[in-house]
């Protein structure tokens, strides 16, 4: 990489993770000799590009021009490159968000496939049951359940998986299996990241639409947690079925109010807004669209 194109890639990182030091850490360089890539970049340009203080690096007027300037030309290099190749290897880094459990549990044991075709591409997996920042965290495609909430975002709908609702053998020996949504009102629930409302919970069965208070025993922040939660008996979990297909097969949760619908939850391909998806990007999302349909 000659040492204009490290240092513009230095200032991306630089700019989204608002930190030197970050920055340092992601192209395994020192942080001095990041400022000092950054302080020759902007006596290159002829203008401050950033304003430093003792908690963080904000971007200037110029900077935030620039920046906006230079992830669209590193995105149109890549692709050049790609295309120049005439092949379909592809190289670089490909940074992608997702949910952990959804990570976890989906994506990893497929990812290998993936890595096989594209040996020279290095893959980073951004796992958290909070939404990440795609801008900062500089990701190239995130992987988001439900509805997006970034209507600018360009996005792929990759598949659908069924939302159901479980308790442990344990748990519904002690306190009786739901016959209907109706009987979830005296049932302990746990609420997690992949549940719905945290106050009402809604069904539908042959065009009939019935919605339930329900009584929040547990919230939890990681899907992981809700499931295990409901494996150890404290209450009645809702998650999509990939969340819990392991539980169900091994008998630890069973499914209840099966001939309900809570409604499917969409997973979309998420690419970052404001520049052209990379070629590794869009690839992922096909190959993943392949796998999460077998």
């Amino acid at each position: 990489m000659n040492d204009k194109l490290l240092a513009l890639r230095l200032f991306v990182r630089v700019a989204r993770t608002g930190s030197f030091s970050a920055a340092a850490r992601e192209l395994d360089l020192s942080q001095p000799s990041v400022s000092r890539i950054i302080a020759a970049l902007e006596k290159d340009v002829g203008g401050a590009l950033v304003t430093r203080t003792t908690r963080a690096v904000t971007l200037t007027d110029v900077g935030s021009d620039y920046l906006a300037r230079v992830e669209t030309i590193l995105a149109a290099l890549e692709e050049a490159d790609h295309v120049a190749r005439g092949s379909l290897e592809l190289r670089g880094s490909l940074r992608v968000a997702m949910p952990s459990s959804f990570g976890v549990r989906e994506i990893v044991p497929v990812i290998p496939g993936f890595l096989a075709r594209h040996p020279a591409l290095n893959v980073s997996l951004l796992m958290s049951d909070q939404r990440q920042d795609t801008i900062k965290e500089g990701v190239d495609v995130a992987l988001r359940l439900g509805v997006l909430a970034d209507s600018s975002a360009t996005a792929r709908l990759m598949g659908r998986t069924q939302r159901i609702v479980a308790a442990s053998p344990t748990y519904l020996k002690a306190n009786g299996t739901p016959k209907a949504p109706a009987d979830l009102a005296a049932h302990a629930v746990i609420v997690g990241p992949a549940g719905t409302s945290a106050g009402t919970w809604s069904f539908e069965r042959e065009g009939q639409s019935v919605s339930v208070r329900i009584h929040s025993r547990l919230n939890v922040s990681a899907n992981e947690a809700a499931v295990a939660a409901a494996v150890a008996g404290i209450g009645v979990v809702t998650t999509a079925l990939w969340g819990c297909r392991a539980e169900l097969a091994n008998g630890s949760l069973i499914q209840v109010l099966s001939d309900w619908r809570m409604g499917d939850v969409e997973v979309h391909g998420m690419f970052t807004p404001g520049r052209p998806p990379k070629p590794s990007a869009r690839a992922l999302v096909e190959y993943l669209i392949a796998e999460l349909r077998r």
